[in-house]
């Protein structure tokens, strides 16, 4: 149960905008938007925020490789990445705060630390002192005595622990910077995200999620000053998505393998890469490659394939009282969602919820083939693929597109051609059409059309 009922304080670590955001950072965005959509299905009012890091090393140092200004360079990618998300069909947040907006709530949590003798000063620079936070480690499981100073550790030798990590750093010349109470400076990758989770959210949050890769340093660090500023438990539950690798090979620069959802996207339909994101548990890693991406292409053509045929045969139904193979299968209607649900209800299992929809899909194919079809059991159906469908974030053309004239004669002019046996024009036409996006399939109920996805 959340801390507040039926309100849900959500937030998720968002992109460092100096890049198009890839296709494990996709798989996070993802995973999380799902959650949230289940989350407003189930009745729950979310307050889903999701930050921009708009100011932090990697933003500084690609700026000054670009020869543009780190606003500029923010502006740049987080326009990037709002594109490429909605193309992936992952919602807005309520609220995207940036970092740069916040300096004041910065300070203002460093100024308690302090006070509270949990954080030090050293010539302009603030670090929180990990050794006086006692549970430090915890949601990492780390031995912060065995831990080494190095790539995940900010190595400084005036530190008094190697753990300890930057609240505030000095100022640099030609850096960004603010005024605060220790000299010009700016804030530490991790106190940013404390505070606007607290702005928005309050000091105790119902859910915080991210990457695996966040776990450590950035959310343990988030938790040590979050309760040390604030005396309270700062997260309920924390969720971390399961690493994606490339080729089964992890995704990183020196591998040369890192993919942006921008690059995909000239190769493959986004619902494609959505519903493969979907089809594993999101705490399991997940292997990428584009083979495994044409198998999920397959897998939600089946699905799509079915709802077009169920578009089609709403127009042609019947609406007349309900015989027994008609309650028949509004019975599995209700026991499928039933089993989405429960699925979902297993700590968000997305691929045992689309595991459900198949088999919908495969009682309904069953239905069909009877012929002389009720109205009510069609749009029964086609209402639970659209109810789930959203939850998922998928079959977002769920409402029949109109043909314009000149295609909807060309499919006349086919059947035509197949009544009179004059194939070649037949395969002419077919092609023609395929030519411009419209794929014909014949069927028992007669043709059908869909968008070459």
């Amino acid at each position: 149960m959340p801390l507040r009922e039926y309100e849900v304080g959500f937030y998720v670590c968002g992109p460092t905008v100096y890049d198009y955001f890839h296709i494990g950072n996709a798989r996070v965005f993802i995973v999380f938007d799902v959650i949230r959509r289940y989350l407003e299905y189930r009745g729950y009012e979310v307050n889903y925020v999701q930050n921009f890091t708009d100011i932090e090393d990697k933003m500084i140092n690609r700026a000054r490789e670009m020869g543009i200004t780190v606003e500029e360079l923010a502006e740049k990618y987080i326009e990037a990445y709002l594109e490429d998300a909605d193309a992936l069909g992952i919602r807005r947040a309520d609220v995207h705060p940036r970092a740069t907006e916040h300096i004041p709530e910065i300070i203002k949590i460093i100024q308690k630390l302090m006070e509270k003798g949990l954080a030090y000063e050293v010539e302009g620079d603030v670090y929180f002192d990990t050794a006086s936070f006692p549970e430090y480690g915890r949601l990492s499981y780390q031995d912060t005595g065995e831990l080494e100073s190095g790539s995940r550790v900010e190595v400084d030798e005036r530190k008094k622990n190697p753990m300890d990590f930057a609240l505030w750093k000095k100022a640099k010349e030609g850096e960004p910077s603010w005024d605060s109470p220790w000299g010009r400076g700016r804030p530490g990758w991790h106190i940013e995200c404390s505070a606007m989770a607290m702005k928005y959210l309050g000091e105790t949050l119902d859910i915080h999620a991210g990457g695996p890769d966040l776990t450590f340093p950035h959310h343990e660090n988030e938790i040590a000053q979050s309760e040390g500023a604030t005396g309270k438990r700062f997260v309920r539950y924390w969720m971390h998505v399961g690493y994606l690798n490339i080729d089964k090979q992890k995704m990183s620069k020196s591998l040369g393998n890192i993919l942006t959802v921008r690059e995909i996207h000239k190769k493959i339909d986004p619902q494609v890469v959505r519903f493969f994101m979907l089809s594993a548990h999101y705490r399991s890693p997940i292997n990428f490659n584009f083979e495994l991406l044409d198998q999920a292409k397959s897998g939600l053509e089946r699905l799509n394939t079915l709802i077009y045929a169920l578009l089609d045969l709403k127009e042609k139904a019947q609406e007349k009282p309900l015989e027994d193979k008609d309650r028949d299968i509004m019975e599995k209607v209700e026991k499928y969602r039933n089993k989405f649900e429960e699925s979902m209800d297993d700590d968000f299992n997305t691929a045992d919820a689309l595991a459900a929809l198949f088999e919908l899909a495969r009682e309904t194919n069953i239905y069909l083939k009877d012929g002389m079809h009720n109205l009510q059991v069609i749009e029964k159906i086609l209402n639970t693929y659209r109810e789930l469908g959203d939850i998922l974030g998928l079959f977002t053309n769920l409402e029949k597109e109109e043909l314009d004239t000149e295609i909807e004669e060309l499919i006349q002019k086919r059947q035509e051609a197949r009544k009179a046996k004059d194939f070649a024009t037949a395969d002419s036409i077919r092609d023609q059409l395929l030519e411009r996006g419209i794929i014909l399939e014949d069927t028992p109920q007669g043709v059908r059309w869909k968008r070459k996805s």
